[in-house]
């Protein structure tokens, strides 16, 4: 069973940083997909950011260019690095880890709250 446990939320004025951690119970990260997702009130869930076991990455148009999703492998930890943040970037947001072939199954964390205000 793999537990995933995201981090780092808070309160932001627009303009400022913020870095979201991923920790994972067990060292999947290297042999897996993990994306970033996000979802505001009244809002459906939205990819934001993927990193493939290969290094691939992909971002929501919304967020190019001022977010970067990483990881470490030895630590078990997936990042996303936020900067240049607006209200429109505040919601709950996600880890995803998919799981390669034959399981193929998918993890989610419980979530961590990203508000951006003045």
């Amino acid at each position: 069973q793999v537990q995933l446990a995201e981090s780092g939320g808070g309160l932001v004025q627009p303009g400022g940083s913020l870095r979201l951690s991923c920790e994972s119970s067990r060292p999947i990260f290297s042999i897996s997909t993990t994306s970033w997702y996000r979802q505001a009130p009244g809002k459906q869930r939205e990819l934001v950011a993927s990193l493939s076991s290969g290094g691939r990455t992909n971002y929501d148009d919304s967020v190019k260019g001022r977010f970067t999703i990483g990881r470490d492998n030895a630590k078990n930890t997936v990042y996303l690095q936020m900067t240049s943040l607006k209200p429109e970037d505040t919601a709950v947001y996600y880890c995803n880890v998919d799981l390669p072939p034959p399981s193929r199954i998918a993890f989610w964390g419980q979530g961590t709250q990203v508000t951006v205000s003045s």
